[in-house]
């Protein structure tokens, strides 16, 4: 008799061995139709997989997380057999999962073009109706080694021969083609579906190393119905049409250049952007009892040895031989330099907890195929604070802190927020024990806090279990921001200790902590939330005096100077246009109020407000619309 637990926590009893579509349908007939998996004791595995012992099953549907992945995993196996079908000079690398889609890399010699695209797609349909069955085959390394080099195929055969001699070597076949794959897959090629679609074309170099061949590598997306893949390409029009580099080109906020991969110029009005973000945040610290410090750029690499982030990071990290042969490197994050600052002097368990702040500038050598205007960039600054505890404070720190970013973020205008508890990773710091206690400490903090969270396993950070804040933008996308992660183990490394009650040393816990993570990262996010519209008191040009005729250029400059003193960021234009020329071009650079001015205004000491996104314009007197928007343009911590 074999034992089935299944996901609900009832239990199948099974006379004898039964494949996974048999057992699915001993539960109903249409999830044997549905059915595309099986999740067995928490590992995915083919269909087809024989259950012959007691275990937790769960049949896998297309429409669950589990079923997405594998579609998407299948489909770029079907886009490299159509590839190469079409093309059957192309070698295939790799062609991996990623967040709403996969890719598959390639080499070749010509290049792809944007009008191949739709020719693989149609090929890949083909694919789909042979309904070709996937089947796994466990090859001999060496043989494995020697049918792919005989194909012509040196990329995989070099995968190949990397994977350590004795390991199983798994293939998986759908007709004449074959690839080298772990898997799980689908039962058969037609359980695909034809919700896919390719969409662009981008170099890679192979395994990630510049130094390596570049590949050309294909894009795409899959999903479970046609209506949420109609869905999702909606949403990347919107998320073209709110692209961060496009507004900030037009509102002039900021730019690149090759001159400095990764690192953002900031102009005038992005900078104002910037200031007004990072007020905002030094004045919300403040008030949570922060205290704001500064760090060097450029340290010693022994700290960062001691502190087992050269290890960890050597590869990302900026490095600089002095002319003492010293070796310094550029920071990468500040956590190391914060501890210098706590062991400065004798520390009581009277001045605990320590919440120290920086608005730290940290570089990190990030591929430069990853670089991506602000989302990834190699150059920013962090909104990074770490608070130095007892084990004892770690709840009331905890919930503290998740108040302050649940504020933080609702006044930026984010009200769906999701946390992920991610626990200890396979290579970590510190002892089993020390990561127990952490954990214990983290998870009875969050669940105090009241919030809800999903388990991320074995994604926490090499010295402690993290929460991660995901917050979903104005047009469905996640991004994870902030965090919280609990430290047993750097104070130890670097020799933070205080005094305790019993007169004797101890180590504080840290609290690694962001907000916004990357202020660059984050004010990309807030640009292409807001679509540049900004509220007024984050827009960099809150008004903007626009003149009918020169006749009245003394009183634009008036109503100009009355702004300015009454705090708001405003500018001036008395150019010799017409007037709907500047009321379009400064609609098109997302100013919020654009006060006209004409002979009538003049006369009756008024202005004709436009704002940004209407077509009418209402007329105040000049005091009335300073007053509204001073009002308005109140930051929210001020209000």
């Amino acid at each position: 008799m074999i034992t089935v637990s299944l996901p609900d926590g009832a239990q199948r009893s099974l006379d004898g061995p039964m494949d996974g579509l048999a057992f699915a349908g001993t539960i109903a007939k249409s999830l044997a139709k549905r059915a595309i998996a099986l999740k067995v004791d928490g590992v995915m595995k083919d269909l087809a997989t024989v259950i012959d012992k007691d275990c937790a099953l769960e049949v896998i549907v297309a429409d669950t997380p589990d079923g997405l992945e594998l579609l998407r995993h299948d489909a770029a196996h079907v886009m490299a057999q159509a590839v190469q079908e079409l093309y059957p000079d192309t070698q295939v690398t790799i062609g991996p999962v990623i967040e709403n889609g996969f890719y598959y890399d390639f080499a070749r010699e010509e290049r792809f073009r944007p009008e191949d695209l739709p020719l693989i797609e149609a090929r890949m349909s083909e694919i789909v109706d042979r309904n070709t069955p996937l089947v796994r085959e466990v090859w001999d390394r060496d043989e494995a080694v020697r049918i792919f080099k005989d194909m012509g195929e040196a990329y995989k055969a070099e995968l190949i021969e990397s994977i350590p001699a004795g390991e199983e070597i798994g293939v998986y076949r759908q007709g004449e083609w074959f690839d080298l794959c772990r898997g799980p897959h689908l039962p058969s090629t037609g359980h695909l579906g034809k919700a896919f679609k390719l969409t662009h074309i981008a170099g890679a170099y192979w395994r990630g190393d510049a130094r390596n061949e570049m590949l050309q590598r294909i894009y795409g997306t899959a999903w479970a119905t046609e209506k949420q893949l109609k869905d999702y390409l909606t949403m990347l029009e919107e998320a073209e049409r709110r692209d961060h580099r496009r507004i900030g080109r037009e509102m002039e906020l900021f730019h690149f250049q090759e001159e400095a991969p990764g690192m953002a110029f900031w102009h005038p009005s992005g900078w104002t952007l910037y200031k007004t973000l990072q007020a905002y945040m030094s004045r919300k610290l403040i008030r949570a009892g922060y205290h704001e410090i500064n760090t060097p750029t450029l340290v010693d690499r022994r700290l960062w040895e001691t502190s087992g982030h050269w290890e960890k990071f050597r590869e990302n990290m900026f490095i600089s031989e002095s002319d003492h042969a010293r070796t310094m490197a550029v920071k990468p994050m500040s956590c190391p330099g914060h501890v210098q600052v706590f062991n400065q002097g004798l520390k009581s368990y009277r001045d605990l907890p320590l919440r120290l702040s920086e608005f730290g500038a940290c570089v990190r050598n990030e591929p430069s195929g990853a670089l991506h205007g602000l989302m990834r960039v190699r150059g920013f600054v962090q909104d990074d604070a770490h608070i130095f505890c007892t084990e004892e404070q770690i709840n009331s720190e905890t919930q503290s802190f998740c108040h302050l970013l649940e504020e933080i973020y609702r006044d930026l205008g984010f009200e769906d927020i999701r946390i992920m508890f991610a626990d200890r990773p396979e290579v970590r710091t510190g002892s089993d024990d020390v990561w127990d206690r952490a954990e214990q400490a983290l998870e009875e903090a969050t669940k105090a806090s009241g919030l809800p969270y999903e388990m991320n396993p074995g994604e926490g950070a090499f010295y402690g279990p993290k929460l991660e804040f995901h917050l979903r933008d104005a047009i469905g996308r996640s991004w994870q921001c902030g965090t919280l992660q609990v430290d047993f183990n750097l104070p130890t490394l670097l020799g933070a200790t205080y005094v305790g009650e019993d007169s004797n040393r101890h180590v504080p816990v840290m609290l690694h902590r962001a907000i916004l993570g990357s202020m660059e990262r984050f004010i990309g996010i807030l640009i292409e939330q807001y679509e540049g519209r900004f509220p007024l008191w984050l827009a960099p040009v809150q008004a903007v005096v626009a003149s009918i005729t020169n006749d009245v250029d003394d009183y634009a400059r008036k109503v100009l100077a009355e702004l300015e003193n009454a705090g708001l960021r405003a500018t001036l234009d008395i150019r010799n246009e017409k007037i709907n020329y500047k009321v379009r071009e400064h609609s098109l650079a997302h100013v919020p109020a654009i006060m006209v001015v004409g002979k009538q205004e003049q006369e009756k000491e008024s202005v004709s407000m436009r704002r940004l996104g209407c077509k009418d314009q209402t007329r105040l007197s000049l005091g009335k619309a300073i007053e509204g928007l001073v009002d308005e343009a109140r930051p929210p911590d001020r209000r």
